[in-house]
Order: structure tokens, then C-alpha cells, then sequence
């Protein structure tokens, strides 16, 4: 992932240790900002998924004030983007075979085009699910 710069929120960055291990994570709360208390909690996870993820790249530090001003955004006619950058996406089999189809597809594409089709992939990890359950249609006994 391209950066222009580090993370401008790791002065929130506060470790939990459970157990023998050590984490990190940023402390929400070390904003000191009246507008985060009011945020509601599914908010609050865009909000740390932001904070987590700014780079000034992708996720920028406007990003994060606007979902910090989440109330007073949410009558702004234009509406307001929000960057949604989830840490891992579980797919299941009928989503999950044309996305993997999708990917074989760009990789060949590229490779036709000179590039070097390993660099088509995921943004973020993925994790397929296939559902291999038998369903019995019909069942009989000689009894």
C-alpha cells in the first residue's frame, strides 16, 4: 500500500497485555473530543478503522474529522464519503467463486498487457468459505 506519510494518530497507539502478549491499539478515548462521546458505537468503529488505517494516502486526517462531525454531516446535502477499510472479508462461496474468477481474470489481463500479474491483488485479506455439505434428495432401507 502506497503512503504518503506515517500514521498522524500514534500518539493514541496504548498497549493491552493479556496474558504473555503484549497489544497495541489506539485509545479512542485519548482524543479528548466532546464530538467521539456523542459519536453511536457503529460510528465509533469507522471512526477506529480511520484512525487505524490514515495514511494521507488512502485514509486521510479530513476523513476522520468527518466522521467526527458525523452529526452535524449527516443533513449535508452532498452527503459525506467515508473510507471503509475492513481488516479482513470472509466470502462465502456464491460471493466468493466470481471474486476469485474476477482476480484470474485482471492477473491474465495484466500478464496479455507485460505486468507482472502478481501485483493484482486484494487490498485487504480475504478468506473464502465453500460449503461442501452433502444433501440427500433420497434415502430407503431394505427394512
Amino acid at each position: 500500500m502506497a503512503s504518503d506519510g506515517p500514521n498522524p494518530y500514534t500518539h493514541l497507539l496504548s498497549e493491552v497485555k493479556i496474558g504473555d502478549k503484549t497489544y497495541k491499539y489506539y485509545d479512542l478515548t485519548a482524543l479528548k473530543d466532546t464530538r467521539y462521546e456523542r459519536l453511536p458505537f457503529s460510528i465509533r468503529v469507522l471512526l477506529e478503522s480511520a484512525i487505524r488505517n490514515c495514511d494521507n494516502f488512502q485514509v486521510k486526517e479530513n476523513d476522520v474529522e468527518s466522521i467526527l462531525n458525523w452529526e452535524k454531516n449527516q443533513t449535508d446535502p452532498k452527503g459525506v464519503e467515508v473510507p471503509f477499510r475492513p481488516s479482513r472479508v470472509i466470502l462465502q462461496d456464491f460471493t466468493g467463486v466470481p471474486a476469485v474468477v474476477d482476480f484470474a481474470a485482471m492477473r491474465d489481463a495484466v500478464k496479455k498487457l507485460g505486468g507482472d500479474p502478481e501485483n493484482i491483488n486484494p487490498i485487504c485479506p480475504a478468506d473464502l468459505v465453500i460449503d461442501h455439505s452433502v444433501q440427500v434428495e433420497f434415502s430407503r432401507t431394505d427394512q
